[in-house]
């Protein structure tokens, strides 16, 4: 016996590989090999502005100037941020900036070096 999973769809059970999918002959749907690995809810998978995954410890580059809220100061373009910290919520990392101080920043807005 095979350990590919059922259909998603239809839940067929005669599914078979096609490189990297998975496909279904009775009702023609295909779903990524990579969707089928189960990911642990406990695992906070937080990417940059390209896709990248970003993990602790990384080191960003910011890709906009971003203002500082309550302050005069802007964080540039091209600003490294070494040793970021993955947090849950809106503002995903945080971060130590020099000359700033600690920050909280969108992923959306960093690069992965």
């Amino acid at each position: 016996m095979s350990n590919l999973p059922q259909c998603p769809e239809c839940n067929s059970e005669y599914t078979y590989e096609d490189r990297a999918m998975y496909v279904c002959p009775e009702c023609a749907h295909e779903w990524p090999q990579i969707a089928a690995v189960e990911i642990d809810e406990d695992e906070l998978i937080i990417k940059d502005s390209n896709g990248n995954i970003l993990n602790d410890g990384d080191t960003v580059t910011v890709i906009k100037d971003l203002k500082v809220k309550g302050s005069s100061s802007v964080v540039k373009v091209g600003t490294k941020v070494k040793n970021i910290r993955l947090v849950d919520g809106d503002h995903d990392i945080d971060c130590k900036i020099d000359g700033i101080g600690a920050m909280k920043l969108k992923s959306g807005f960093v690069r992965k070096v």
